[in-house]
């Protein structure tokens, strides 16, 4: 998708007022190819590994998906789509899923190209343990005494 979609799909979104899923459903929607149906298809792993995630839509047309944080984005481009875990480099894989975004400190992703298969089993593991992790380092508050 051109930059100038994007834009407008974003600032239709805020005139309108639809919420994060709705926006996700359009996008996935828009694309109209197998980037659309691998986005809806990953959207549904997530959302059923962790049924408590909250879908939000940043930066102007990325899904993101959040339980005590980020866990991941969901970004497409013309060859791919790629799932970025916010704390990839924290988190095991044992199936070594992650393919991209190596070098970092913190972030992972795997993309997936069209045909690509998504290996559920290890994808729902990324997915619980990066909110697990979110859960276990998310900041407290002081208690009053």
């Amino acid at each position: 998708m051109r930059k100038e979609e994007t834009n407008t799909m974003a600032e239709t979104a805020k005139a309108d007022g639809r919420s994060p899923s709705e926006l996700i459903d359009a996008r996935i929607r828009e694309l109209g190819d197998w980037r659309g149906e691998m986005l809806a298809r990953l959207r549904a792993v997530i959302l059923q590994a962790e049924p408590e995630a909250v879908e939000e839509w940043k930066w102007r047309g990325v899904p993101v998906w959040y339980r005590d944080g980020m866990i991941c984005t969901g970004e497409t481009y013309k060859d791919k789509v790629k799932l970025t875990f916010a704390k990839g480099a924290a988190l095991d894989d044992p199936s070594s899923l992650f393919n991209a975004s190596l070098e970092g400190n913190a972030r992972r992703a795997i993309d997936f190209h069209e045909g690509a298969e998504i290996d559920g089993k290890a994808l729902t593991a990324l997915v619980r343990a990066a909110a697990t992790l979110n859960a276990s380092t998310k900041k407290r508050s002081p208690r009053k005494r």
